[in-house]
């Protein structure tokens, strides 16, 4: 009797253990094939790309803050998610801004939740939350004026007390990107 019982609880910790290695074969094989089609996806998102020679994408998938100013057009980057209600409500503007600035202006949008390379580089503690640069890679400065009319966060480096980030956080309408950029001579 003592054997039986032995045997049942070897038997049961086999199974289980082999419960736990082909699911975890499964879920590798699940990860892979996940890999493989954002790859393809990513692949056919760079030859629309290239069809269309659009010089700043408006959905982009990492930041590099060298990078960006190095545009040399004013900037925005709008860090949000696909699934933001306030995020959804500004896509349309984005996308519209993003068409008609080609060459003059970068607007872009990172969905946060989904990439994080770079994030971690700017002050992002809600979203959305837009970060602006003029065209030689400073930090956008509002007017005065402006300031009166929109909520800016200037962020500085707490050793050299540069100024390094002008943020906007919430929502932002298509008229107030339009006084914002104007600013730095987006017309």
């Amino acid at each position: 009797m003592k054997w039986l019982r032995i045997g049942i609880l070897v038997l049961i910790a086999v199974v289980i253990a082999g419960i736990f290695i082909v699911k975890s074969m499964h879920n590798s094989a699940n990860n892979q094939q996940t890999g493989e089609q954002n790859t393809e996806s990513v692949e056919e998102d760079s030859k629309e790309a290239d069809k269309t020679t659009v010089a700043y994408p408006l959905k982009i998938t990492k930041t590099d803050i060298e990078e960006i100013k190095a545009y040399g057009v004013p900037t925005v980057i709008d860090f949000g998610s696909d699934s933001c209600i306030p995020c959804k409500e500004m896509a349309p503007v984005l996308e519209t801004l993003n068409e008609e600035w080609q060459d003059k202006a970068a607007v872009q949008f990172m969905d946060v939740w989904k990439y994080t390379n770079g994030v971690e580089d700017f002050p992002v503690s809600v979203i959305p939350t837009q970060v602006f640069f003029n065209a030689d890679g400073t930090p956008f400065v509002p007017s005065d004026e402006l300031a009166t009319q929109i909520e800016f966060t200037m962020y500085s480096d707490k050793t050299t007390e540069e100024h390094v980030f002008t943020v906007h956080q919430g929502g932002i309408t298509e008229e107030q990107m339009r006084m914002i950029f104007a600013e730095m001579g987006v017309e």
